[in-house]
């Protein structure tokens, strides 16, 4: 079941990083590691051995193997337990015996969690670049579209609608590339304590001329039959589970982004923006008027609790001591799954809200016009002051006064005719040039332009 109670939304993650996902990723760890064994002459079977095995793993087999790991603190030695029957029953005793030798459990889980990971990066790239290619689109479309800028959650000055979406689109691209540049992901192999000890023995043992370097082979070997990177263990190195956890959150916290500007936009007294409607989307249990933004309500609460989950993961890799942490690992993989599976669902959320959304150019062009002529103070008052008045130029204290006395332009223009003695054309002519945003929009375009080739370079 990939849906839950608790986190609507997260069947959207599909089988990503589930339970059965994780034990097919383990069973696909000792099979790869099985076939580099019987390829260095140390397995008189390979993956034949162990065809079909993780087929084993469902239902009610995987909830006796979650139950199992218990007992070893890990579901490792419970399937390896499995395997090794499977094993034997396909290709004899010497294939059963060979399944994990040199490998530890540690090797095994944090092999499969690469894995599983390495899955969920791939699918939030493809989630990222629909909503990169809906953005940009939807930047240039509104490139020149005023609007008012809100900062402190204020009104403050013009900007253009694509200036907003451009802030979208660069925290998008930031996220995917935090997903680009992930280092490769690592195989752990490294037997008890990292050196890989019993391998090397076995080795020694078949005749092998340098049976350490032969052992770092097998090694490597099997990481490339997982398509993983070969380096030294890293059992209490854990920046490639941190690295992945940062990864993911800047992620959510990019969604999170967006969310928070589709939520003050979609209010009711706003009405700047809609999410995309939906059978059943947004209804409310008691208030039929209502349509509430419920995607991004969902993204939201991802982006809140992400950053804890990153964060376990690094409180775990600074406990990590000794040659194989005790605790300290066995609390990342669940904060991981979690983490994984809540931002690839948050994505796909995501995927659908921005490439829905509804832009109402009227409201946002209402909310811009009834901000006036606050939200254009800055550009006012300099220009303003230098108006005649008796006794001298109305002065910056003066201008500043009437404009925050002024609830419209035309309540300005009265009040200023009264203060000043300015010519009534001049002042007509002055007012609607400063009072027209468009005036004031700085460098929104090429903002827009710059973010969009970004995106498309």
């Amino acid at each position: 079941m990939t849906a839950s109670l608790f986190w609507p939304g997260l069947h959207r993650a599909g089988d990503a990083f589930t339970d059965e996902a994780f034990a097919a990723a383990m069973v696909r760890v000792e099979t790869s590691w099985l076939d580099a064994l019987a390829a260095a002459g140390l397995s008189p079977a390979g993956a034949s051995a162990l065809a079909g095995a993780a087929e084993r793993f469902t239902g009610a087999a995987l909830a006796e193997l979650a139950e199992a790991a218990e007992g070893g603190g890990n579901p490792v030695i419970a399937l390896v337990a499995e395997l090794r029957r499977h094993a034997g029953a396909a290709a004899g005793p010497g294939a059963a015996a060979a399944v994990h030798r040199g490998l530890t459990s540690q090797d095994v889980v944090d092999t499969a969690l690469q894995l599983c990971a390495r899955e969920v990066v791939r699918a939030l790239r493809v989630e990222l670049d629909a909503q990169v290619e809906a953005l940009a689109e939807l930047a240039e479309r509104h490139r020149d579209t005023p609007a008012v800028a809100r900062t402190l959650t204020q009104h403050a000055l013009p900007t253009t609608f694509g200036v907003r979406v451009a802030s979208w689109l660069t925290s998008l691209l930031d996220a995917r590339d935090a997903l680009v540049t992930l280092p490769p992901a690592p195989a752990q192999f490294g037997g008890a304590v990292g050196t890989l000890a019993s391998l090397v023995e076995q080795l020694a043992d078949a005749g092998a001329a340098d049976p350490a370097a032969a052992a770092d082979a097998v090694a490597a070997d099997a990481a490339r039959r997982l398509g993983l990177a070969h380096r030294p263990p890293w059992h209490t190195a854990r920046r490639p589970v941190t690295v992945l956890g940062d990864a993911f959150t800047t992620v959510t916290d990019a969604l999170g982004h967006v969310a928070a500007d589709v939520l003050t936009a979609s209010r009711s007294e706003v009405g700047e923006l809609r999410e995309p409607a939906a059978p059943g989307r947004g209804t409310s249990s008691t208030m039929p008027q209502k349509r509430n933004p419920a995607l991004s309500v969902l993204l939201r609460r991802t982006a809140d609790t992400a950053p804890a989950l990153a964060a376990q993961l690094h409180a775990a890799a600074a406990a990590a001591g000794d040659e194989r942490p005790a605790g300290a690992w066995h609390s990342e993989w669940a904060p991981l799954a979690a983490l994984a599976r809540s931002a690839l669902a948050a994505t796909r959320q995501g995927t659908e809200l921005l490439t829905g959304l509804e832009v109402d150019t009227a409201a946002l062009e209402h909310t811009l016009r009834s901000a006036l002529p606050g939200a254009l103070a800055e550009r006012l008052v300099p220009a303003l002051a230098q108006l005649p008045a008796t006794g001298g130029p109305l002065g910056a204290d003066g201008a500043r006064e009437a404009v925050a006395a002024s609830a419209d332009v035309a309540g300005l223009h009265a009040l200023l005719r009264e203060r000043t003695t300015a010519p009534p054309q001049h002042l007509d002519e002055l007012l609607a040039r400063l009072t027209d945003p468009r005036g004031y929009l700085g460098t929104a375009g090429l903002v827009v332009d710059a973010v969009v080739r970004r995106a498309r370079g």
